[in-house]
């Protein structure tokens, strides 16, 4: 019996992103150019950030005028007010603040230091990268995209880093989906022991995810990667799927 193996492959070769630009071409193009060109089947994970730029997503701080709060919330950490006006905007509802640091629930309900607003690798001072609008209606389109060009079928998974409660460091997840279910539940299936699980439920997309971050390393200027051979549940799920209920939730 063959063993299981899943391929990552980073995509270099992918030009600064600017607004207007097309995603599916640039991908396409650059994973020809190394000679891995995409396949059916692939999952094709991509950073928020190179889709908030082409998206038009990144804007100059002096669009946000700073409210009372977020100057006083500035004067009080030492950041940019504008910036803190931003993260603001692009959220619902402020769930923690601590050590400088805002936890917010942003518009897509994902609870986050910042609403996922950052000033890195955006391409010039006094400018900020917004999470796309709709994630998973900017993956469907960039899936789309591919088969229409491509034929091929594949899923695509967009990315962000979020740190995790109780622990150091911070990881990929997903914050957008096309083309397969975010979750695998095995409710209801015995164990190698023979007990009924009830509660296990896996998440793939945040596991290809995270396991795309090894080749898509922050500095790298890899902001697309290929996941070759794991046999994922094809359908039209939503990185929505993924959030838990607020009367789920444990810590609200």
């Amino acid at each position: 019996m063959t063993p299981p193996e899943v391929r990552i492959i980073g995509v270099r070769g992918i030009p600064m992103v600017q607004a207007g630009d097309d995603l599916a071409k640039l991908i396409r193009e650059a994973a020809q150019a190394q000679e891995t060109p995409l396949e059916a089947g692939d999952v094709i994970v991509v950073t928020q950030r190179v889709v908030s730029k082409a998206e038009g997503r990144v804007v100059p701080l002096d669009d946000f005028e700073p409210t009372p709060f977020a100057r006083e919330w500035a004067a009080r950490t030492g950041k940019d007010a504008r910036q803190i006006e931003a993260v603001l905007r692009e959220s619902v509802r402020v769930v923690r603040q601590a050590r400088g640091v805002l936890i917010t629930e942003t518009k897509h309900g994902f609870i986050c230091a910042n609403a996922g607003v950052d000033a890195s690798n955006v391409g010039g001072d006094d400018l900020v990268s917004l999470l796309p609008e709709d994630p998973d209606g900017s993956c469907r389109i960039l899936r789309d995209a591919i088969r229409e060009r491509t034929g091929l079928e594949v899923a695509v998974v967009m990315t962000d880093t979020f740190g995790r409660p109780w622990r150091e460091g911070q990881t990929n997840i997903a914050i957008g989906l096309a083309g397969m279910r975010p979750l695998h539940s095995y409710e209801g299936v015995a164990d190698l022991d023979g007990r009924e699980l009830r509660v296990t439920m896996p998440c793939p997309a945040d596991e290809i995810a995270a396991a795309a971050g090894l080749v898509m390393e922050k500095l790298a200027a890899i902001p697309v990667a290929i996941v070759r051979g794991f046999p994922y549940e094809a359908g039209e799920g939503s990185a929505r799927e993924i959030v838990r209920p607020f009367e789920r939730d444990l810590f609200p």
